[in-house]
């Protein structure tokens, strides 16, 4: 498993936070219970199964949400 944390731009909107959490959770590869979105710090954490899936299909899955995805950070857990 690897543990990432997603810089968002700014949410504004507390639906944001749905969307994306929905979106990230059909996902396969993602661990849904340490799925957090942070609405105030506009991040997201979440570990995923490498061997599943790669960090970047996830940060497609939110920016085609219409969220840019400013930097990322993936690291073992």
């Amino acid at each position: 498993m690897q543990k990432a944390t997603i810089q968002l731009e700014t949410l504004s909107c507390p639906s944001c936070l749905q969307k994306i959490e929905s979106a990230v959770k059909g996902l396969d590869g993602v661990n849904q219970d340490t799925l957090k979105v942070l609405f105030n710090a506009s991040k997201v954490k979440v570990d995923f199964d490498s061997e599943a899936i790669a960090i970047n299909e996830i940060e497609k899955a939110i920016e085609d949400l219409g969220y840019p995805v400013i930097k990322t950070k993936v690291k073992s857990a």
